[in-house]
């Protein structure tokens, strides 16, 4: 018997009304102007660029200055020659994001313009891990960073926590490196009276890396490890939405130790900042500093028993990091996180593995190496997630306006 098909009709079936055709437009001429890494743009190169009229061009760009969400860069030339012209390019005041962030042993918050320069940076030392006083303080962080950006006469629009672990609809499901479980981490925060997000740390690392680091970074894995391991993906210049990004609960030995998971040899327990340190038992965990820079200091006096565990985190990585590879073509590795203070010490390692296992790596060599943003990667990539919102679709704000 065949089954009857059912058919959707394509969007291209359904009627544009006049203010829907003008929003659209509006949208995709103030992507051009704030694509990132983009110089500034002149009209004539909007125009071209997005197949508008001048004449179209010319309103939204007047309606996008008086919104005050772009500004006019001064006299620029296309060439060598010819009538200069009037660059645009985002303004730095009105929309901005805030990040906020839990590290191994800070709370810090992030506020970024719709440049993506971040105008605000603060850390305050972790002294719980509870979820009531590091939600109470990120709070108290948040509204001070709210109000250092109004002073530059910026409006946070929103905020978006950075946390280890997955999450769902604002609520940390599950982050055993912290211990918390079904924790409304974004309930906490919506005193603040803004939209509020909660978002793996590591996707937000990878956006952090992908519109604040490197330009020519469109294909790339980072890895971030700091409570715990995680490990955000960008194709070909899009950050991959779906992706769990749980690489530190990958099983890469199977008689491996018990994981605060509840699963045994994962890498999170061979590879974790907090594993490594292990390796010198005397070495008490202080909260008030970085188990990075812990291990670092090891590794400057000597102690063969850090070096050893290193060596072992290097071989466990590359063994995971090789299975994601093969699954996935990229060709640069970041190290983020507390890992991009020890990446020194990791790459060969991880190198050597990757060499040994991924299928490509013959003739399509891996770049490894730490991340440009280094720790502050998640803070302002979850900044950056926040004023998006408004790169993406400006209608909004400018409906607020009127």
């Amino acid at each position: 018997m065949t089954r009857p098909v059912h058919r959707v009709a394509p969007s291209t079936d359904i009627p544009i009304r006049q203010d829907s055709l003008r929003a659209h437009n509006l949208v995709l001429t103030f992507r051009q102007i704030a694509g990132a890494g983009r110089a500034p743009i002149s009209r004539s190169e909007l125009a071209a660029a997005t197949g508008l009229t001048r004449p179209t061009i010319s309103r939204i760009v007047d309606e996008l200055l008086a919104a005050g969400l772009i500004e006019e860069a001064g006299p620029a030339r296309s060439g060598s020659s010819g009538r200069p012209r009037v660059g645009l390019q985002p303004a730095r005041t009105g929309p901005a994001g805030l990040g906020l962030d839990i590290r191994a042993d800070v709370l810090s918050a992030c506020v970024v313009d719709l440049t993506g320069t971040v105008r605000h940076l603060d850390f305050v030392p972790l002294s719980s891990w509870s979820p009531a006083p590091v939600l109470a303080e990120l709070a108290g962080m948040a509204r001070r960073a709210i109000a250092a950006a109004a002073a530059e006469n910026l409006t946070v629009v929103g905020a978006t926590l950075a946390v280890p672990g997955p999450v769902r609809d604002g609520v940390v499901r599950f982050a055993p490196a912290l211990g918390w479980r079904d924790v409304d981490a974004g309930g906490a925060l919506a005193p603040l009276g803004l939209p509020v997000l909660v978002d793996n740390d590591a996707r937000l690392a990878a956006l952090g890396e992908l519109y604040g680091g490197e330009p020519e970074l469109r294909d790339f894995v980072c890895v971030s490890g700091e409570f715990d391991i995680g490990a955000g993906l960008v194709l070909d210049g899009v950050q991959l939405r779906g992706w769990g990004g749980e690489i530190g609960h990958v099983m890469v030995r199977s008689d491996g130790a018990a994981c605060a998971c509840g699963a045994t040899g994962c890498l999170q327990g061979l590879a974790g900042l907090g594993a490594i340190l292990a390796a010198v038992p005397e070495v008490e965990r202080d909260l008030r500093t970085s188990p990075a820079v812990q291990i670092d200091a090891l590794v400057a006096a000597g102690d063969p028993r850090i070096l050893t565990a290193l060596d072992e985190a290097a071989t466990a990585l590359g063994i995971a990091v090789s299975a994601l590879l093969n699954l996935v073509d990229v060709g640069t590795v970041l190290l983020g996180g507390g890992y991009s203070l020890l990446a020194s010490w990791l790459t060969d390692g991880i190198g050597r593995e990757v060499r040994r296992r991924v299928l490509t790596a013959a003739w399509s060599p891996i770049e490894i190496r730490p991340a440009p943003l280094g720790p502050d990667a998640a803070v302002i990539g979850a900044a950056l997630s926040a004023v998006d919102r408004v790169r993406r679709d400006p209608n909004a704000w400018l409906a607020g306006l009127r």
